[in-house]
């Protein structure tokens, strides 16, 4: 995200009058945090209240792994999804905003990875029992 705002204030001082495009363009990319809250407050709310006091080894394990990869999942989204952003702001005083459609078209193509990757956290959880 931080990519992309960089860029967008590049891209205002040259116009200003694209301040919602690229407002909207550099907001895009922090849908990959509420996905990341939204796998963290699962996750301690099906696996925080231990009945008797103890986890097995192999379930903290695995949840931990689990974890970590829905965390790998979100973060490579939100990068890839920011510098999807910031290339489209760039060219937006170029094409007087008619590339702002086109380029959240092409960062949705890339929060595919950031919605697959709670998917596969929620159901993963399934497994780990």
């Amino acid at each position: 995200m931080w990519y992309a705002a960089s860029v967008g204030a590049s891209v205002l001082a040259e116009e200003p009058t694209q301040f919602r495009n690229v407002l909207t363009l550099a907001a895009l990319p922090m849908t990959q945090t509420f996905y990341g809250l939204i796998q963290m407050i699962y996750l301690i709310l099906i696996y925080a209240p231990i009945r008797d006091g103890t986890v097995e080894l192999s379930k903290a394990l695995a949840l931990l792994g689990l974890g970590f990869v829905g965390f790998l999942a979100e973060a490579i989204s939100a990068w890839a999804q920011g510098v999807v952003c910031a290339s489209g702001i760039a060219e937006l005083p170029r094409t007087k905003g008619a590339s702002f459609v086109n380029t959240v078209i092409l960062a949705a193509y890339v929060e595919l990875w950031g919605i697959l990757g709670i998917v596969f956290t929620i159901l993963g959880t399934t497994l780990i029992g």
